[in-house]
This record gives C-alpha cells, sequence and structure tokens, in this order.
C-alpha cells in the first residue's frame, strides 16, 4: 500500500515547501513517526514523521521538490 506523505502546516502566510533533506533512502523500512526529511519554507525548518510503518519506495520524491 503507497501513503501519500502530509507536510505539516508551515504557518498561515506559508503557501509552499520544499524538500531539503532526505533523511532515509528508497527501500529503507521505517517506523511509524520515524523522522524522514526536513522540508523548508522561506520561514521555517520542519520536520516530516512517516504517518506509517513500512519502507520507502521510489516513487519518493527527490531533494529539491516542491
Amino acid at each position: 500500500m503507497i501513503l501519500e506523505m502530509k507536510v505539516p502546516s508551515p504557518g498561515e502566510s506559508i503557501t509552499e515547501v520544499e524538500i531539503a533533506t532526505w533523511l532515509v533512502k528508497d527501500g529503507d523500512y521505517v517506523k511509524k513517526d520515524q523522522l524522514i526529511a526536513e522540508v523548508d519554507s522561506d520561514k521555517a525548518t520542519l520536520e516530516l514523521p512517516a504517518e506509517a510503518s513500512g519502507v520507502i519506495t521510489p516513487q519518493s520524491k527527490k531533494k529539491g521538490t516542491q
């Protein structure tokens, strides 16, 4: 099953974020709530946790993707 990851709300005035750093690689097994990426906005860096346990698949977007 493939899950869509949702970025936590960065704030009212922020409309875009960008993946800054992947903390895991394709094929890695992650546990629910494990940090998998950092996303940047023009005002803050946010951590993105896994919403479920499972394997990171190649459908993942690359660093720098909006």
